[in-house]
């Protein structure tokens, strides 16, 4: 195995159509190596990369914003479009905040995910993926000791989606950046209170260890298990963190009523303000 820098865009071979430059871009698309919103070189420098003349590259250019898979922005350059945004659909988005139960529902559903996940990035992962979890692990560790929420919330997606990158599963790796974007938009749960409560942020450093550590040992069953583990903690975590915030709204609502006359209403009208 050579350490030599390779070029994601190969040289197109043989007939040089723009069908060929439409599959390879498409498969880069596919396996996660351009993603969302990422710009695509130049048209200069991707021709001459591709080996093809540049009236071939923009008919395959055009035929990838016609499916949908490219956006171009004029004198802006052409970007991967939001494939994985469009997972969702924006009423979709909106009706799953509304309700509750889609969060106990994401996280059981994330539970199965993350440990099939682990599991399979243990049994998978290359040296090169490897790298890439201790390049992640070392970031999270050092937002952990500098007491960073924003470092230790962007590393704990970080290292999520690198693990499922190292599963090598393509359909488990678009399905978890769809997940993983519904969860930073904070559609279900706020993960800055999670991250606040007390004594959490070192749990959740320990799970992250231990499943970076059974991947890196190669061993399944320990990944599937520390990945569990660790959404477990989640669920618990979040329930507490709304039945307390639910307590100390009643505990509110009981103080505010000791302190008023027994004829009082607990709630004001529309009628009362007018008075």
């Amino acid at each position: 195995m050579t350490d030599a820098i390779i070029d994601a865009f190969a040289r197109i071979p043989h007939s040089r159509t723009s069908g060929e430059i439409i599959q390879q871009i498409e498969l880069l698309i596919l396996e996660g190596v351009l993603r969302d919103q990422e710009r695509l070189p130049s048209e200069r420098d991707l021709s001459r990369r591709l080996d093809v003349s540049r009236p071939i590259l923009r008919e395959a250019l055009k035929e990838l914003e016609t499916r949908g898979l490219l956006v171009s922005h004029h004198g802006g350059g052409t970007f991967v479009a939001d494939v994985i945004g469009q997972v969702f659909s924006k009423p979709v988005i909106e009706l799953i905040a509304r309700h509750q139960k889609a969060t106990q529902d994401y996280l059981e559903y994330r539970r199965e995910l993350e440990g099939m996940t682990a599991e399979l990035a243990a049994r998978r992962a290359t040296r090169f993926d490897k790298d890439m979890l201790t390049k992640i692990m070392e970031e999270m560790r050092a937002a952990h000791l500098a007491g960073s929420a924003e470092g230790g919330l962007k590393t704990d997606v970080d290292l999520h989606s690198a693990i499922g990158e190292c599963a090598h599963n393509i359909i488990l790796l678009h399905t978890l950046r769809a997940c993983y974007r519904l969860l930073s938009g904070g559609i279900f749960f706020s993960r800055e209170v999670l991250f606040a409560a007390p004594g959490a942020g070192d749990r959740l450093l320990a799970q992250h260890e231990a499943i970076y550590e059974a991947i890196m040992a190669g061993n399944p069953e320990r990944a599937r298990e520390a990945a569990q583990d660790h959404i477990d903690f989640i669920i618990t975590a979040t329930r507490d963190a709304e039945r307390s915030g639910e307590w100390a709204r009643i505990s509110q609502l009981r103080m505010q009523q000791r302190g008023r006359p027994a004829s009082a209403p607990l709630l004001k009208t529309a009628a009362d303000d007018e008075r």
